[in-house]
């Protein structure tokens, strides 16, 4: 398989599609910091680390989708981000599968490149 490494923070998600397509659940773990936070879906506790990051993708690996994300904002400040994008989630026949508007926090990743430490695909949780 492909390795892919998100040069910039508004990259990951290009990286995550593009194993995604290849059917690469081990390579979507490369995309995450292994302290990670995932919280889809929002409204429950969230997935940590690579193994959470490996559940949140597993379901729907074999269905290969593309994930289109407009980063229409992205902080960088040393080696953290904050990024707030437009996404959608397209089957490949064409067909929208999800979107939303996600925030995330990334964080630079040993291998040089950056990864997602907070991953909240329909924006941050409500305070309970």
């Amino acid at each position: 398989m492909s390795q892919y490494i998100a040069k910039r923070p508004r990259d990951i998600a290009d990286c995550v599609s593009a194993y995604l397509q290849e059917g690469d659940l081990d390579g979507i773990t490369t995309m995450f910091h292994p302290d990670c936070q995932i919280f889809f879906p929002s409204d429950q506790p969230p997935l940590t680390g690579l193994s959470g990051a490996r559940k949140a993708f597993e379901e729907f690996i074999e269905l290969k989708p593309a994930i289109k994300s407009d980063v229409f904002c992205e902080v960088i400040n040393g080696d953290v981000a904050l990024l707030r994008a437009n996404w959608s989630v397209v089957a490949p026949d064409g067909s929208l599968m999800a979107e939303g508007q996600s925030t995330e926090v990334a964080k630079k990743l040993e291998n040089g490149g950056w990864g997602y430490l907070i991953d909240c695909p329909n924006g941050p949780p409500a305070l309970s």
